[in-house]
């Protein structure tokens, strides 16, 4: 009986640090095998999307790009390869809670519903929610949409805060849903949608990438407050760290000011609001 307790006593012991183990860390996981994986969009220019050569581009694809680097030199290795991965609005954050992406490189509000599932790094970018419609379609302001069709990509924080605008605004129009903003875009061209709701920075991409960008026009009015932020796991505070530490370099630099430009234009224009981000973020070492 003594020899049968002591070993069921030793399986106990063993078995103890089975459920006291700490998932392995993503930075302990990038150094073993020497990859990161970024997960991208296809279609959210100028921010994330497939360029010419079919590899990943934009704003936030540079500054992952660049975080890679950084993370890459942290650890002190030789090589860090990069895997791409594409992750759309109803799988983005799924794919960084269950571990098939490191980090999403796109254009994601940072909710607080959000960071129920998620974390998200420093702001990268700040923007608000408008509409993109045809030039000839006179509509101008949110009153403007009753009795018309509005184009939404589910699952977005554009979504719920247009359905509430009109419901504040007691306005009847019919929200439509499209996959991507290509798919937007396609809805407005064939006359399924009168008009295509996303943030307007990326709304104003759309139309310059469109094959003619006189035709559209995007409403003067904001409906939204869209802090973005890059995504990565929960409960990761080391990884984390070396996100923004990288992010924190680029705003404290100055570096961020060639990326901002390659993408938007001239950094003279940029708001006030976007930055005074970066100089909060500008966290010293």
């Amino acid at each position: 009986m003594i020899r049968l307790l002591s070993t069921l006593f030793v399986i106990v012991l063993l078995s103890i640090p089975a459920y006291g183990q700490h998932p392995q860390s993503t930075l302990d996981r990038i150094k073993g095998t020497k990859t990161i994986t970024l997960g991208y969009r296809e279609s959210s220019f100028p921010f994330s999307y497939i360029g010419e050569d079919k590899k990943p581009a934009g704003y936030s694809v540079d500054l992952c790009t660049h975080i890679a680097t950084g993370i890459q030199q942290q650890l002190g290795l030789a090589d860090l390869t990069i895997k791409w991965v594409v992750v759309t609005p109803e799988n983005r954050l799924a794919k960084v809670a269950d571990g098939t992406v490191d980090l999403e490189c796109g254009s994601t509000t940072n909710t607080l519903s959000r960071q129920e599932q998620v974390d998200f790094s420093y702001m990268t970018f700040v923007d608000g929610a408008s509409i993109l419609v045809l030039g000839s379609g006179n509509i101008n302001r949110l009153s403007d949409i009753a009795g018309k069709r509005i184009a939404v990509v589910p699952g977005t924080t554009t979504e719920k805060v247009m359905a509430e605008a009109l419901q504040k605004a007691k306005i009847t129009a019919q929200m439509i849903t499209v996959k991507e903003h290509a798919e937007g875009i396609a809805a407005l061209e064939n006359g399924t949608a009168d008009a295509y709701a996303s943030d307007r920075v990326i709304l104003i991409g759309l139309g310059m990438t469109s094959k003619d960008p006189t035709k559209w026009a995007i409403a003067d009015q904001y409906f939204s407050y869209e802090p973005y932020g890059l995504v990565l796991r929960r409960g990761d505070p080391d990884f984390r760290l070396a996100v923004n530490r990288v992010l924190a370099r680029l705003y404290r630099s100055g570096e961020v000011i060639a990326i901002y430009e390659r993408w938007f234009g001239s950094f003279e224009r940029t708001s006030n609001l976007l930055q005074a981000m970066y100089l909060l973020h500008s966290l010293p070492e």
